[in-house]
């Protein structure tokens, strides 16, 4: 059953609110973050939380709106909502986006510090029974 917000006490909100936080925050690790998420929120639901989040990155940057218009297609209305909420000193979006930029960041440099011939032996290890590595290219995960 559906409820609105403006029908609960401030009461029921803050113990709801507390129970969705303490659920979230116990939580370790992007897939299992991934899996809360999927199992709480509709696709619709996590793809509009993941834009406002993109949005608030783009303006943080200190994009115009214009470029942020063309480059995700939402709504200067959006945008304007997402930069309210980033002057009203709401820290959780800046908080997130800065450790979104250092997981990003990590991502990045392991993805390019893994050499051609690595990758593929990651990538398919099976493949690499057969073929064993070359004279002097050993690795130190071997």
């Amino acid at each position: 059953m559906k409820v609105k917000p403006k029908k609960l006490t401030k009461d029921q909100i803050i113990e709801t609110l507390d129970a969705l936080y303490t659920a979230a925050g116990s939580l370790r690790g992007r897939a299992t973050m991934k899996l809360f998420l999927r199992d709480l929120l509709t696709e619709g639901e996590r793809v509009m939380l993941g834009r406002r989040i993109l949005i608030a990155r783009h303006l943080l940057r200190g994009e115009s709106y214009i470029s942020i218009q063309r480059t995700l297609g939402t709504s200067p209305v959006t945008i304007r909502n997402v930069e309210k909420w980033l002057d009203d000193q709401m820290p959780g979006y800046e908080t997130a986006i800065k450790g979104m930029q250092a997981t990003f960041a990590k991502r990045k440099q392991k993805s390019a510090s893994i050499g051609t011939f690595a990758y593929l032996k990651k990538r398919y290890p099976l493949h690499f029974l057969l073929f064993p590595w070359p004279k002097g290219y050993r690795t130190e995960d071997q």
